[in-house]
């Protein structure tokens, strides 16, 4: 290793695929040479100009990247503290960042000769970007979603189903993200040969956590040159919301080794934390175990079993953390809070009024978070928060739990 490197915190995982005690590979047999081949995949990837040419022609002239950087001067003077800017990955084809790592995802399963795509949804948000790059290289694809989350966020069904998707809702425990998850991995086991699993944050077995960090790391490194072109220098704090954590450690991972860089991820606190099965804060309210074929901090009871988090957002409903994110806290490198459903909604509701940008739920619990610190802050601290997610999808949970009539408006 290069004695640059020695120190960094960028260097994982190790070749089991650990952060620490985090991560691995707890999967099937059935399943295990499809991992390993996929690592060997990506590995070649990675070093593979060819890959990296058709991943940026893609981002930039498909999904419109960069996204921008922009400067927050109505909140910001509404807060009366730091300078708050977003990092607008909003603004992507699709609507949030998950397309950033789906585009990677289905390059390699082309190379691969796989011809069906199957994922996991939560808010939809990665259903979605998933139909859509399906569509466009004509692929067949299968997305699982909670029950629970096709009733809440029926547009994105809708979309996913015009994007030729098939969308299979899943009943099984609460019908959300981690039973979709969960049908998803029963579906590849039984279609080895021809089907390739595209997840969409930083958990699973090894190599999906770091895969997917390294396509999301776009959003940090964009976010890093934007900063020195805007202000000539870095950001002091940088502040994401977290469910499995795939936005958030898109911004986080470049900016690991500039330790002078704060670093913020903000968990689903739902209705409080102190309230058993009331919220899906894992580092909070968690620890250690397995799910999904990797180890890190799960909702979970004395004996083991996963515990049925909540939170108003679809997105971060899920009872565990990628395995970074849990070697990040046991370091004290990132910090992690909760913020509640009505901390987020005020939040949504705060961005609408100020700056005109209808927030997806899961943004607005770091957004809540800025508007705790900002204010103690002093004008020339400088907050970055992802703005990973636009809000259309959301609007109709937004208006249910304001208790608005959508039906009066007519």
């Amino acid at each position: 290793m290069p004695d640059d490197l020695i120190n960094s915190f960028m260097t994982g995982p190790d070749e089991r695929g650990r952060f620490g005690k985090f991560g691995g590979r707890f999967v099937s047999e059935t399943l295990m040479p499809l991992i390993l081949e996929l690592e060997r995949q990506y590995e070649h990837a990675k070093t593979d100009q060819s890959f990296w040419d058709e991943m940026h022609d893609l981002w930039t002239h498909y999904v419109g990247r960069p996204s921008p950087l922009y400067r927050c001067d109505r909140l910001t003077a509404h807060l009366g503290g730091a300078t708050v800017y977003m990092k607008r990955d909003e603004l992507n084809h699709t609507g949030a960042h998950k397309i950033n790592n789906v585009l990677g995802q289905i390059i390699l399963a082309r190379r691969m000769g796989k011809t069906r795509i199957i994922a996991e949804t939560g808010a939809g948000q990665h259903g979605v970007a998933t139909a859509t790059v399906c569509a466009k290289f004509g692929l067949s694809c299968v997305v699982y979603m909670g029950a629970h989350d096709v009733e809440r966020q029926a547009p994105n069904v809708f979309r996913m189903r015009l994007l030729g998707a098939e969308v299979v809702p899943v009943t099984s425990g609460r019908g959300t993200l981690k039973d979709a998850m969960n049908d998803a991995l029963r579906d590849w086991v039984t279609n080895v040969r021809d089907t390739f699993y595209c997840i969409g944050t930083v958990a699973g077995p090894h190599p999906y956590p770091a895969m997917v960090r390294d396509f999301q790391a776009i959003i940090g490194q964009e976010a890093k040159a934007q900063m020195q072109e805007a202000e000539g220098r870095l950001p002091d704090t940088i502040v994401a919301a977290i469910g499995g954590g795939s936005n958030a450690m898109g911004l986080f991972y470049p900016f690991l080794d500039d330790t002078d860089v704060r670093i913020i991820g903000v968990e689903a606190g739902g209705k409080g934390v102190t309230e058993e099965m009331a919220h899906c804060a894992s580092l909070t309210g968690g620890r250690p175990g397995v799910l999904h074929g990797n180890r890190t901090y799960l909702l979970q009871d004395d004996d083991g079993q996963i515990l049925e988090g909540y939170s108003i957002s679809a997105g971060l409903d899920y009872p565990g953390i990628g395995p970074e994110h849990a070697w990040l806290h046991d370091i004290g490198r990132a910090e992690y809070v909760a913020v509640t459903d009505a901390e987020a909604l005020e939040a949504f509701q705060l961005c609408c009024a100020t700056e005109g940008i209808i927030p997806a739920l899961e943004p607005c619990h770091a957004l809540a978070h800025v508007m705790k610190i900002a204010p103690e802050l002093p004008k020339e601290h400088i907050i970055c928060m992802n703005m990973c997610g636009r809000g259309d999808k959301d609007i109709f949970t937004v208006a249910k739990a304001l208790n608005v009539d959508m039906g009066a408006m007519a």
